[in-house]
């Protein structure tokens, strides 16, 4: 059974009443983004990452680096994000295969990735829909966000949609290794999640050395059916997706 993307559902309870207070900007945002999604874009009733044609990635690469942001605090909303109950990576059987063979040709050259997202629950989409609507919650923006107001982020940085539920969308960055094992993240410029035009893939405002860390990471994804999102170095889609119209909502467990 799969059920629509339904406007109503990113649009907090409480502003569902005929009595609640005025919708706010992110959310009016969010409602015409899932108008236009809702017709093509569907979320299965998959309980397990093996009924979506998902697996763990260490099933394939034991040793991949994870930092799995939203199972903990240091992400954008500054805690654990609703359906990430562990720190792991489910990503779509074939784009898990596609991975591990950049992951292969990286070592070759002294560099490995590491994940900071895989797999991502519907619910948890629906979480940053109510975190960007809630403008008094402003504890992360010298982080995150201190060129932009919150309001301006639905859209090109937080979405009702989002690849990740499909398991084709991972963020990730890339790591110089020594030769006793010890990895250190290579300088992009900004940290994951930036929210801002620095982290534009190809922004001006960083250094040559930082273009060209950002650069291999892009050479080596896209070897392997790996696309950029422009507005975030750190973004990338297989294509084509295994299930474009498909999303899923099982946990991470």
């Amino acid at each position: 059974m799969k059920t629509c993307i339904s406007n109503e559902s990113a649009i907090a309870p409480e502003s569902r009443s005929a009595t609640a207070r005025p919708l706010a900007a992110a959310t009016l945002a969010c409602v015409a983004l899932a108008t236009a999604a809702c017709a093509s874009v569907e979320v299965a009733s998959a309980p397990t990452p093996a009924a979506a044609g998902m697996v763990d990635i260490r099933s394939l690469v034991p040793d991949i680096a994870l930092e799995m942001r939203y199972a903990g605090t240091e992400n954008f909303v500054g805690r654990r994000v609703d359906g990430y109950d562990a720190p792991k990576c489910y990503l779509h059987k074939s784009v898990a295969e596609a991975l591990r063979q950049v992951e292969q040709d990286l070592r070759g050259e002294g560099l490995r990735l590491k994940l900071f997202d895989c797999y991502r629950p519907r619910r948890a989409v629906l979480d940053f829909m109510r975190w960007a609507e809630d403008e008094t919650d402003q504890r992360t923006k010298p982080q995150y966000y201190p060129e932009m107001e919150k309001s301006q982020l639905v859209g090109e940085y937080i979405s009702p949609t989002s690849g990740h539920s499909r398991g084709a969308t991972l963020d990730l960055t890339l790591m110089r290794c020594e030769a006793d094992g010890r990895c250190e993240p290579l300088p992009m410029g900004t940290g994951f999640d930036y929210f801002g035009p620095v982290a534009n893939t190809e922004s001006p405002r960083i250094t040559e050395a930082q273009r060209a860390n950002r650069e291999r990471l892009r050479q080596a994804m896209e070897k392997h059916g790996f696309e950029n999102y422009p507005k975030e170095w750190w973004h990338y889609t297989f294509k084509p997706e295994p299930t474009p119209d498909t999303a899923f909502d099982f946990p991470v467990r």
